[in-house]
């Protein structure tokens, strides 16, 4: 490091403690599939200081689900790893914060009592288990109810008749949650809270004529006492006032109890939100892909689709913009588990490398075309409603004639993360929905362009990966903390978030982008042809390996 860097160095550092210090600040959480990340920025979004926890689903009773005790545990933890990086770079730990944001994993089931007990395990977006509930309540109310949302996993309780039904006084997300720990305040993001009931546009609530639909079919499956509308948490548009982090939250977070309350509360918003702002997709014609434990697009749109497609969600950017969604529950978590494999190989030939060495070593080759030609792989480890699974087993296969190559394999399994995504955005496709560009984020982008190139074929759109898109979701809630002190303070005055984002966060910001030749898209179209046929496979092997 040369004088001038260092010098660099040390003026960053004390800027970043006097932001600290004077609690011009935004933490974002965001309780992901595999992580809980914190985040804290400065008011221009530069990233201050990080933490994290890792946790893991359990499989409880047939359904997955995280016991409410590793959320409290895994979100202490994260912040204390998050105070003890910010005293490393910048001399200080946070006493106070200007505001604070949650995020975490979309849709799912946490139901309640009138006391606040928690009624049955939190059920997650993984479960496949609402098939009926959700096609009911898909033909009932016209459009597209995904297994995973809320209501149909309460409309699948309902169908059951679970004993805890009668008992239901309130439901949230497990963002609406933790903002309700931190805050005492029982609201959502309008972008959650699309994954719970769809929303009208014109009103940027609940779909009250839907409401009343829903609410008759689920009278008559035996639960008449039952209103949707007092069940559900409020509703709110980004930049709203959400509450303040209560004493008790600052306790909960902080049980050292160097944290006091005060900070301002911005919606709590759902993963795919929250990266939608990480790589400033919030405009029509623009979308991005998360790829993590699972995978999933969002593309903003400019009109209504012509129909309902069961491929399709239509959620809502945190503003309350229309969202076309192709989410698939399988992501990048089989490709993770054979790095991790390869990882150990390499510790056992005594070498040092790391993970991220490992996983670079892996997808060098993945790019090679024909590398992989006769090997299919599956990266299903549970149901997938996209490619018409109930259940998963990953599977790699190959003919007798076929080259099994490191190349080969990496190029095989890294196709597998996008090919159910390819599935549902060929509808859009059909549709002729316009998309500019998509922004692609997550660890999985890091390495060289290899998976944006794959990426841009599978989707046969340009990706763009910024600067930013290693930060992820928790940076992603922060930018929404950081732009509800904006609308509080009245720098944002006249400005929606998507322009605040794009004239304070994003306006320098260096990005490379992929275009995908035609020879590229057309590979990918012959491949997934034979993908899609191999889900016969998988299909047996379900049914074999029960």
């Amino acid at each position: 490091m040369t004088h001038a860097d260092a010098a660099d160095a040390r003026d960053d550092a004390r800027r970043g403690a006097e932001q600290i210090e004077a609690g011009a600040t935004a933490l974002g959480i965001e309780l992901g599939s595999t992580r809980i990340k914190a985040c804290l920025v400065g008011a221009d979004g530069r990233t201050l200081a990080g933490g994290s926890h890792a946790w893991e689903n359990e499989l409880s009773d047939g359904l997955w689900t995280y016991p409410l005790d590793a959320v409290r545990a895994g979100l202490q933890a994260a912040y204390a790893d998050l105070a003890a990086d910010a005293e490393r770079r910048h001399g200080v730990r946070p006493a106070t914060l200007g505001a604070i944001g949650v995020s975490a994993m979309m849709h799912g089931y946490l139901a309640f009592d009138a006391e606040g007990e928690l009624l049955v395990p939190f059920r997650t977006w993984r479960n496949v288990n609402t098939e009926r509930a959700a096609a009911e309540l898909s033909d009932a109310l016209g459009c597209n109810i995904p297994l995973r949302w809320s209501v149909a996993h309460l409309h699948q309780a309902v169908l059951d008749g679970e004993a805890h039904v009668a008992r239901v006084a309130h439901l949230n997300t497990l963002a609406g949650h933790v903002h309700e720990l931190l805050t005492g305040e029982r609201v959502l993001g309008v972008g959650d809270a699309s994954g719970m009931f769809p929303i009208d546009p014109a009103t940027g609530g609940y779909d009250e004529g839907l409401l009343r639909t829903a609410d008759e079919r689920i009278a008559a499956a035996g639960a008449s006492h039952l209103r949707l509308g007092e069940l559900l948490p409020a509703v709110l548009p980004a930049g709203a006032d959400a509450g303040r982090l209560t004493a008790q939250g600052a306790a909960l977070l902080d049980p050292s109890g160097g944290l006091v309350a005060g900070a301002l509360a911005c919606p709590p918003e759902g993963d795919a939100g929250t990266g939608m702002v990480a790589t400033n997709a919030v405009t029509p014609r623009t979308g991005n892909v998360s790829a993590g434990t699972s995978v999933f697009a969002m593309v903003v749109l400019e009109g209504a689709l012509s129909r309902a497609y069961d491929e399709i969600d239509i959620v809502t950017t945190p503003a309350g913009d229309p969202v076309a969604m192709v989410h698939c529950n399988n992501g990048a978590s089989e490709l993770g588990a054979w790095a991790g494999v390869l990882g150990e190989l390499a510790a056992a030939l005594g070498s040092t490398a790391s993970q991220d060495d490992v996983f670079a070593a892996l997808l060098a080759g993945a790019l090679e075309e024909g590398a992989d030609d006769g090997l299919l792989a599956y990266n299903h480890l549970s149901g997938e409603p996209i490619a018409g699974l109930t259940e998963g087993r990953p599977l790699l296969v190959r003919q007798p004639g076929s080259r099994l190559t490191l190349a080969g394999f990496a190029r095989a399994q890294l196709r597998a993360v996008f090919a159910t995504l390819s599935l549902g955005m060929r509808t859009l496709e059909d549709e002729q929905v316009a998309v500019d560009a998509m922004y692609a984020h997550g660890g999985l982008f890091r390495t060289g362009g290899v998976a944006q190139r794959l990426l841009a074929a599978a989707i046969a759109a340009p990706v763009v990966v910024g600067e930013t898109a290693g930060e992820g979701g928790a940076w992603g809630m922060a930018l929404l903390g950081a732009y509800r002190s904006a609308v509080a303070d009245g720098t944002a005055t006249g400005r929606p978030l998507s322009r605040w984002l794009a004239d304070e966060v994003f306006a320098d910001a260096a990005a490379v982008t992929a275009e995908p030749t035609a020879d590229e898209i057309a590979s990918h179209r012959a491949y997934l042809s034979r993908w899609e046929r191999g889900l016969a496979i998988e299909r047996a092997a379900a049914d074999a390996l029960n």
